[in-house]
């Protein structure tokens, strides 16, 4: 697509004499340098944060075309709907796969939408209602809130159908049982991949402060890499780390437990500094994920930082069960 230009209004004087014609030259290009230094540049695919969008559809907007649906209807959809309960921890078809690829709304169906319910401060209807689904297409971490069988969100509590428990909790927050860094590594260096803008940096270094200043953790700045404790950036689709983002998935971040050290970015998101809808704030999802570096799981809490997911265009502090949470885990 072309532009044609002709003498834009700023060439033109408020006067009935014409211009000379070496000034309306002069003018024209001033005008053409100011339009296309305004116009917006590609940033390479690391380097972020991205540009606001108004809108940040996800992949779990499939959810909406459910609401209504309970127990013994047959929907197209409720396959996609199993596997979102799967990948968060609410199902496991393991022993049983009998109902795992159909669109059947059957009773584990049920009694997962109802546990999510119970996660999320919702009532607890076994159907899909506006509230769950409008809960369940709000972006989020990737981390599960249920992991092999227990409820990261339920003080620990053990849900039908599953087996070996790994996560303790006291209180609404909870932590990976004893896997936490040692004392000997409570001074850890972080790292940026290639390419990862000066906002980013700043707004995740910032994050790493907070957390500081309420643990015993030092956090300084490395710019190797490679050997740095904790590494963090921007990455798109399949990134090697067996958790591929696909798109804007719905999946805003996610990390891994200590002492793994890995902090991802979904690089299809929006993110920015300041508040901004349908944008998301860049310190906020860096508390979060920083929070599970350090070991910390979901909390039940709505107000914590370790709720699993973040609205566009807001900000979140560390809360009073966040700052327990870390310290009864370092105690």
């Amino acid at each position: 697509m072309g532009f044609k230009f002709t003498n834009p209004p700023s060439t033109r004087l408020a006067t009935s004499f014409p211009l000379p014609k070496e000034m309306e030259t002069k003018l024209f290009q001033l005008f053409l340098c100011i339009f296309l230094v305004s116009l917006p540049l590609p940033l390479p695919s690391h380097a972020r944060p991205s540009k606001p969008k108004v809108e940040n559809p996800t992949s779990f907007d499939f959810i909406k075309h459910l609401e209504g649906g309970h127990k013994g209807e047959t929907v197209k959809g409720l396959q996609q709907l199993k596997k979102y309960l799967e990948a968060f921890g609410y199902l496991n078809y393991s022993l049983n796969q009998a109902h795992a690829n159909d669109d059947n709304f059957d009773d584990s169906l049920e009694a997962a939408v109802k546990t999510y319910q119970l996660n999320y401060h919702l009532k607890t209807t076994g159907a899909l209602d506006a509230q769950t689904v409008s809960q369940m297409t709000a972006p989020r971490c990737g981390v599960p809130d249920i992991v092999n069988g227990t409820n990261w969100m339920r003080g620990g509590k053990k849900e039908a159908n599953h087996t070996h428990s790994t996560i303790h909790a006291v209180s609404h927050f909870t932590f990976f049982g004893d896997v936490k860094w040692p004392p000997t590594q409570y001074q850890l260096t972080y790292a940026f991949a290639p390419q990862t803008s000066s906002n980013a940096i700043f707004a995740v270094a910032r994050a790493f402060n907070t957390w500081a200043s309420q643990t015993q953790f030092r956090f300084s700045q490395s710019q190797n890499f490679t050997s740095a404790d904790l590494k963090i950036g921007f990455y798109r689709g399949d990134h090697g780390d067996g958790a591929p983002f696909n798109g804007a998935n719905g999946i805003l971040a996610h990390a891994f437990a200590p002492t793994d050290g890995r902090f991802h970015y979904n690089g299809d998101y929006s993110f920015t500094v300041s508040p901004v809808r349908g944008s998301y704030h860049l310190e906020t999802v860096a508390l979060h994920e920083i929070g599970h570096l350090l070991g910390l799981g979901h909390s039940k809490v709505r107000d914590a930082i370790m709720w699993p997911s973040i609205l566009d265009g807001t900000t979140k502090g560390l809360n009073a069960d966040d700052i327990q949470g870390i310290r009864t885990l370092y105690t």
